[in-house]
């Protein structure tokens, strides 16, 4: 069970400005989507609905940008993943794929829906970075 893009961008930019947010930083659009290699006009997206969702604020202009609304550890992934993806479960059509296989598929998908739920519901924003900091200390430096 993977992210879509969509999902995988915005919680890399939320990580950004997570980081950003102990100075009161406005992080600009283009400055996540250079830094990360991330189409700016899909980032754009992602964005305005994790601020129309409460989870950013911006300021408009050429000094403007975005920034958290909320610290990172009240930061809820399965809350961000939710408002990314919507509801990723898609209705079952009826008919042919009523059979005991295609019941006991489904319940499986139902079963690993509620682990992934219950995991992500328990991670914040800050237990995120943590991991990235773990990351980050495990790759090796090279000096010349």
């Amino acid at each position: 069970m993977v992210f879509s893009a969509r999902t995988d961008y915005g919680l890399i930019a939320l990580m950004d400005l997570a980081e950003a947010s102990g100075s009161g930083l406005l992080l600009q659009t283009h400055e996540i989507a250079s830094r990360h290699s991330i189409p700016e006009r899909y980032l754009e997206q992602m964005l305005t609905t994790l601020r129309k969702a409460g989870y950013l604020k911006s300021l408009r202009g050429p000094r403007g940008g975005f920034q958290l609304r909320l610290p990172p550890e009240e930061i809820r992934i399965g809350e961000v993943v939710a408002c990314l993806e919507g509801d990723r479960r898609s209705e079952q059509e009826p008919g042919e794929r009523d059979t005991p296989e295609f019941q006991a598929v489904g319940a499986l998908a139902q079963r690993a829906d509620g682990a992934r739920d219950a995991v992500l519901a328990r991670l914040t924003l800050l237990d995120l970075l943590q991991e990235r900091d773990a990351h980050r200390q495990a790759q090796p430096m090279f000096f010349i």
